[in-house]
């Protein structure tokens, strides 16, 4: 059976701010030039949820350069909830650039919670589309 569409569920905007701190760069390592960009806050706003990043707890993304001007992104991160709820996120993907200075995003988060009120996060499997930004990136969340 085919499918015209997937269906799809809005979940929510992820937004993470990246440029506040040095970025270590270890570069032509055996597979790839690493950077390690350090997330220092960051929100997870939509329908069903209001979230924050904590300060001081780790976060970050692990990117990969790419020949074409691309990366890959091996982020994560540790939301909480305006009522208390702990929830982890972790997520790759991969960004093409735009021509502007910016990059266009597409990730796949995986969201882990053992906070009953939010148990409905661990069984979605959710897409992302999103781009950078002079702060650091902004991502739509999709369940399919």
């Amino acid at each position: 059976m085919a499918l015209d569409a997937l269906p799809a569920e809005f979940i929510g905007t992820l937004t993470a701010s990246t440029h506040e701190v040095e970025r270590p760069v270890v570069s032509r390592g055996p597979f790839g030039t690493k950077v390690v960009a350090t997330v220092t806050g960051g929100t997870f706003v939509g329908p069903k949820i209001n979230a924050s990043l904590l300060p001081g707890v780790a976060a970050g993304d692990w990117v990969t350069l790419l020949g074409d001007g691309g990366f890959s992104l091996d982020v994560r991160l540790s939301f909480r909830t305006d009522d208390g709820a702990d929830i982890y996120v972790t997520y790759t993907g991969f960004a093409k650039p735009n021509g502007d200075g910016t990059s266009s995003i597409r990730t796949a988060p995986r969201f882990e919670t053992g906070d009953e009120r939010y148990a409905w996060l661990n069984g979605l499997f959710c897409v992302a589309i999103g781009a950078t930004n002079d702060e650091g990136v902004v991502y739509e969340v999709y369940a399919i």
